[in-house]
């Protein structure tokens, strides 16, 4: 889909540094070197915070424009294994380190398909990381429940969606934006999945220690009940209006009970509590233009 590749050629300093300890992937047996982001120095200048809880980093003078989720995944280079950095310690189970041993050949053909080029052994550029997220969110179709999957899943292509429109804007008129809208759209599915299975007792989130969505802060299991709650507003299918109604007058709801909005005067601090504010106002907004009238709890 895309012919020539992205890179960062704004970066003018140090932005990463390679771990001396090496990762060993237990899938293939062998190790490979960690990419780490340098902290501090002036590299993440903290932007605005938008209402999908993504932190937006200003370029600087020095290094450049930083992407610093993009440093999240790993991608073994032997067997393109990739998975979240801590997960390359924790997933042991034997039956999920051989189904992703025996998809290797099919997960790469589909992300070459749409990051053709990319890199895992040099310092990646942000084209490079949105190719590992992909390969992750493959890789974490065949992980066991056991380690919270559905959610790393949804948190994947939530990124993977601000990843593209990063490309899009660095490299326009390569179709990254409606790649974006494909994400988000998998994100909603992944995220609607993961209450319905945490609710149901299918599949615990327990073992999920950072909810994110992004890295500077973690908004914890409400914001997941918001995230999905905005990615159905924003995201959500438009062509059955009765479903979708319904569907807002759910996350409506939900939102009210989760952070003291509506009726209760029970309140959650920080900037999630605000957005909690105006996500539950838009909600309001187009169930009432439509006539629907809502009783919160």
């Amino acid at each position: 889909m895309v012919t020539t590749k992205v890179t960062e050629s704004e970066k003018k300093g140090p932005v990463t540094y390679w771990a001396k300890e090496k990762v060993l992937c237990k899938v293939c047996n062998k190790e490979f070197t960690q990419e780490v982001m340098h902290k501090g120095g002036g590299r993440m200048i903290a932007g605005p915070l938008t209402d999908e809880l993504h932190r937006v980093f200003e370029p600087s003078k020095k290094f450049g424009r930083v992407f610093p989720p993009i440093y999240e995944v790993g991608c073994c280079p032997h067997c393109h294994t990739a998975l979240y950095w801590k997960d390359f310690v924790d997933i042991k189970d034997e039956a999920t380190l051989a189904r992703l041993y025996e998809d290797e050949d099919k997960r790469v053909a589909t992300v070459e398909n749409l990051f053709p080029y990319y890199n895992l052994t040099d310092n990646r550029s942000l084209y490079d990381g949105a190719a590992m997220y992909y390969m992750a969110l493959l890789c974490y179709e065949k992980v066991d429940i056991g380690y919270a999957p559905t959610f790393k899943r949804g948190q994947i292509c939530l990124r993977l969606a601000w990843m593209c429109k990063d490309l899009d804007l660095l490299c326009p008129g390569h179709n990254f934006e409606y790649v974006a809208q494909v994400f988000y759209r998998k994100a909603l599915f992944f995220y609607q999945q993961t209450l319905i299975n945490e609710t149901g007792r299918i599949e615990s989130i327990e073992p999920v220690s950072n909810f994110g969505p992004d890295i500077d802060k973690n908004y914890g299991y409400d914001g997941v009940i918001y995230i999905t709650g905005l990615l159905e507003y924003k995201y959500g299918q438009k062509k059955d209006l009765e479903l979708r109604l319904k569907r807002l007058d759910e996350h409506k709801k939900a939102i009210a009970r989760i952070f003291g909005l509506g009726k209760s005067s029970k309140e959650k601090p920080g900037p999630l509590l605000e957005l909690a504010k105006s996500l539950y106002d838009k909600l309001g907004k187009e169930l009432s233009s439509n006539n629907i009238l809502n009783q919160d709890d």
